[in-house]
C-alpha cells in the first residue's frame, strides 16, 4: 500500500505533492494511484513501435502533466526527457526510455 512514507522513501517531493493537493494526505494519496493506473502507461509501447510521434507526444505529454503535479520525481525523470525529445520531433529508439517508465512505476506500484 503506498504510503506518504514510502512515496518519500521511493524519491518522490512529497511536500510539493501534498501541496498540490491542498496539504490532504488522503487526497494527494488517491491521485498518486489514480495517476499510476492512467491507461496511457500501458499504450506507450504500441504508440512508439507505431511511430506514431504526435500520438506518443499526446501521450506522454498527459503523463508528464500527471507525475509532475503529484512530484513523482523518478518516474517524472524519464517521460520528461521523452517529451522533450518528441516536442523536437526526434526519430530515435524510445525503448530504454520506454523501460526506465515501466520500471518506475512498477516500483511505484509495489509500494
Amino acid at each position: 500500500m503506498i504510503t506518504i512514507d514510502s512515496l518519500r522513501a521511493y524519491g518522490a517531493n512529497v511536500e510539493e505533492g501534498l501541496a498540490r493537493c491542498l496539504n490532504k494526505e488522503d487526497f494527494y494519496l488517491k491521485m498518486v494511484n489514480l495517476g499510476l493506473k492512467d491507461e496511457r502507461f500501458e499504450k506507450l509501447e504500441g504508440i512508439f513501435a507505431s511511430k506514431d510521434y504526435d500520438a506518443a507526444f499526446e501521450a506522454v505529454h498527459a503523463l508528464k502533466g500527471v507525475v509532475a503535479n503529484l512530484a513523482l520525481t523518478p518516474l517524472s525523470e524519464p517521460i520528461e526527457k521523452m517529451t522533450e525529445l518528441l516536442r523536437s520531433r526526434t526519430d530515435t529508439d524510445y525503448s530504454d526510455l520506454c523501460n526506465q517508465v515501466k520500471a518506475e512505476r512498477a516500483k511505484l506500484l509495489a509500494l
